[in-house]
Protein backbone atom coordinates (compact mmCIF):
# COMPACT_ATOMS: atom_id res chain seq x y z
CA UNK A 1 0.00 0.00 0.00
CA UNK A 2 2.93 2.72 1.44
CA UNK A 3 6.29 3.01 -0.88
CA UNK A 4 8.92 1.99 1.34
CA UNK A 5 11.59 4.97 1.45
CA UNK A 6 14.65 5.51 2.89
CA UNK A 7 15.52 6.37 6.18
CA UNK A 8 16.37 9.56 7.25
CA UNK A 9 19.45 11.07 7.44
CA UNK A 10 21.06 15.00 7.72
CA UNK A 11 21.58 17.12 5.06
CA UNK A 12 24.35 19.16 7.00
CA UNK A 13 26.79 18.21 9.22
CA UNK A 14 29.06 19.99 12.00
CA UNK A 15 33.13 18.72 12.26
CA UNK A 16 34.41 19.84 15.62
CA UNK A 17 36.47 19.16 18.38
CA UNK A 18 34.83 17.01 20.84
CA UNK A 19 33.70 18.98 23.51
CA UNK A 20 31.43 17.75 25.44
CA UNK A 21 30.75 15.04 27.27
CA UNK A 22 28.12 13.41 25.57
CA UNK A 23 30.20 14.09 21.94
CA UNK A 24 33.10 12.18 23.29
CA UNK A 25 30.65 9.38 24.80
CA UNK A 26 29.51 9.18 21.00
CA UNK A 27 32.69 9.11 19.52
CA UNK A 28 33.81 5.77 21.90
CA UNK A 29 30.75 4.08 21.02
CA UNK A 30 30.66 4.90 17.44
CA UNK A 31 34.57 3.63 17.35
CA UNK A 32 33.33 0.19 19.34
CA UNK A 33 30.66 -0.21 16.68
CA UNK A 34 33.00 -0.16 13.79
CA UNK A 35 36.33 -1.28 14.98
CA UNK A 36 34.79 -4.35 17.56
CA UNK A 37 31.27 -5.09 16.31
CA UNK A 38 31.62 -4.74 12.78
CA UNK A 39 35.08 -5.31 11.47
CA UNK A 40 36.24 -7.01 14.24
CA UNK A 41 40.02 -5.71 15.43
CA UNK A 42 39.26 -5.41 19.46
CA UNK A 43 37.42 -7.29 21.54
CA UNK A 44 34.94 -5.06 23.72
CA UNK A 45 36.68 -1.67 23.18
CA UNK A 46 39.14 -0.35 21.11
CA UNK A 47 40.50 2.22 23.55
CA UNK A 48 44.12 2.30 24.24
CA UNK A 49 46.75 4.42 26.43
CA UNK A 50 46.18 6.88 23.34
CA UNK A 51 42.89 8.01 24.31
CA UNK A 52 44.17 9.92 27.41
CA UNK A 53 45.91 12.17 26.03
CA UNK A 54 44.49 12.56 22.01
CA UNK A 55 41.60 14.85 20.71
CA UNK A 56 38.78 13.31 19.58
CA UNK A 57 36.94 14.93 16.88
CA UNK A 58 33.51 14.38 15.73
CA UNK A 59 30.81 15.02 12.62
CA UNK A 60 27.16 15.48 14.40
CA UNK A 61 24.05 14.85 12.30
CA UNK A 62 22.39 18.42 12.19
CA UNK A 63 18.36 18.50 12.86
CA UNK A 64 17.57 22.24 12.24
CA UNK A 65 20.40 23.88 14.34
CA UNK A 66 20.43 21.03 16.98
CA UNK A 67 22.90 18.63 16.94
CA UNK A 68 21.39 15.35 16.57
CA UNK A 69 23.98 12.44 17.32
CA UNK A 70 28.14 11.57 16.49
CA UNK A 71 27.73 9.90 12.70
CA UNK A 72 31.20 10.01 12.28
CA UNK A 73 35.05 10.56 14.48
CA UNK A 74 38.64 10.58 14.29
CA UNK A 75 40.88 11.63 17.25
CA UNK A 76 44.74 13.07 17.01
CA UNK A 77 47.83 13.25 19.08
CA UNK A 78 50.96 14.91 18.87
CA UNK A 79 53.29 12.53 19.57
CA UNK A 80 56.70 14.03 19.53
CA UNK A 81 57.01 18.29 19.30
CA UNK A 82 55.77 19.02 15.57
CA UNK A 83 54.85 15.35 14.98
CA UNK A 84 50.71 14.40 14.55
CA UNK A 85 49.10 11.45 14.62
CA UNK A 86 45.19 10.75 13.23
CA UNK A 87 43.79 7.41 14.09
CA UNK A 88 40.30 5.53 14.66
CA UNK A 89 38.41 7.17 12.11
CA UNK A 90 34.73 5.92 11.33
CA UNK A 91 31.35 6.98 10.02
CA UNK A 92 28.18 4.96 11.06
CA UNK A 93 27.04 2.64 8.96
CA UNK A 94 23.80 4.45 7.65
CA UNK A 95 26.14 7.61 6.87
CA UNK A 96 28.93 6.23 5.12
CA UNK A 97 26.62 6.67 1.58
CA UNK A 98 26.93 10.62 2.56
CA UNK A 99 29.84 12.08 0.74
CA UNK A 100 32.45 13.73 2.11
CA UNK A 101 32.01 12.67 5.74
CA UNK A 102 35.42 10.83 6.61
CA UNK A 103 37.07 13.65 3.92
CA UNK A 104 36.00 16.30 6.24
CA UNK A 105 36.75 14.84 9.53
CA UNK A 106 40.72 14.22 8.26
CA UNK A 107 40.45 17.78 6.98
CA UNK A 108 39.75 19.33 10.02
CA UNK A 109 42.11 16.71 11.86
CA UNK A 110 44.98 17.80 9.76
CA UNK A 111 44.50 21.71 9.30
CA UNK A 112 43.63 22.30 13.58
CA UNK A 113 47.07 20.03 14.16
CA UNK A 114 48.87 22.09 11.55
CA UNK A 115 47.38 25.29 13.71
CA UNK A 116 49.00 24.13 16.52
CA UNK A 117 52.05 23.47 14.98
CA UNK A 118 52.03 20.31 13.44
CA UNK A 119 55.38 20.05 10.60
CA UNK A 120 54.41 16.28 10.05
CA UNK A 121 51.02 14.35 10.15
CA UNK A 122 50.85 10.98 10.12
CA UNK A 123 48.72 7.75 10.26
CA UNK A 124 48.21 4.06 10.01
CA UNK A 125 45.18 3.89 6.85
CA UNK A 126 43.69 0.29 6.25
CA UNK A 127 44.60 -0.38 3.01
CA UNK A 128 40.94 -0.38 1.43
CA UNK A 129 41.20 3.61 2.38
CA UNK A 130 44.11 3.90 1.31
CA UNK A 131 42.93 5.52 -2.31
CA UNK A 132 40.55 8.02 -0.34
CA UNK A 133 43.52 9.24 1.67
CA UNK A 134 45.94 9.57 -1.59
CA UNK A 135 42.67 11.92 -3.59
CA UNK A 136 43.59 14.15 0.06
CA UNK A 137 46.92 14.56 -1.19
CA UNK A 138 48.15 12.25 1.27
CA UNK A 139 51.47 9.73 0.29
CA UNK A 140 52.36 6.18 1.29
CA UNK A 141 55.21 5.93 2.93
CA UNK A 142 55.07 1.82 3.57
CA UNK A 143 52.80 -1.14 3.52
CA UNK A 144 52.45 -2.89 7.20
CA UNK A 145 50.19 -5.31 9.10
CA UNK A 146 48.70 -4.09 12.00
CA UNK A 147 46.33 -6.12 14.00
CA UNK A 148 45.97 -8.80 11.26
CA UNK A 149 45.45 -6.48 8.55
CA UNK A 150 47.09 -4.90 5.97
CA UNK A 151 47.14 -0.97 5.99
CA UNK A 152 49.64 1.79 4.88
CA UNK A 153 51.66 4.06 7.26
CA UNK A 154 50.45 7.55 4.85
CA UNK A 155 51.75 10.96 5.08
CA UNK A 156 49.48 13.95 4.92
CA UNK A 157 50.96 17.18 2.47
CA UNK A 158 50.68 19.93 5.27
CA UNK A 159 50.48 22.39 2.17
CA UNK A 160 47.04 21.08 1.36
CA UNK A 161 45.66 21.80 5.03
CA UNK A 162 45.79 25.20 5.75
CA UNK A 163 46.08 25.65 9.64
CA UNK A 164 42.63 26.16 10.98
CA UNK A 165 42.46 27.48 14.43
CA UNK A 166 38.73 27.24 15.77
CA UNK A 167 38.59 23.40 16.05
CA UNK A 168 36.28 23.89 18.97
CA UNK A 169 33.35 25.12 16.87
CA UNK A 170 34.80 23.63 13.88
CA UNK A 171 32.60 24.09 10.40
CA UNK A 172 29.54 23.29 8.56
CA UNK A 173 29.81 20.38 5.95
CA UNK A 174 27.23 19.79 3.49
CA UNK A 175 27.93 16.70 1.86
CA UNK A 176 26.99 15.76 -1.40
CA UNK A 177 24.67 12.22 -2.01
CA UNK A 178 26.59 8.82 -3.32
CA UNK A 179 24.80 7.60 -6.17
Amino acid sequence: MFDPFKPFTAAEFQVKFATEAWERDGAAALRRTVFCGEQGLFAGDDRDAIDTHAIPIVALSLWGVAADGVVGTVRIHEAEPGTWWGSRLAVAEDYRHVGTLGASLIRLAVSSAHARGCRRFLAHVQSQNALLFRRLRWRTLEEIELVGRPHHLMEADLAYYPPFAAAETGFLAFPRRAA
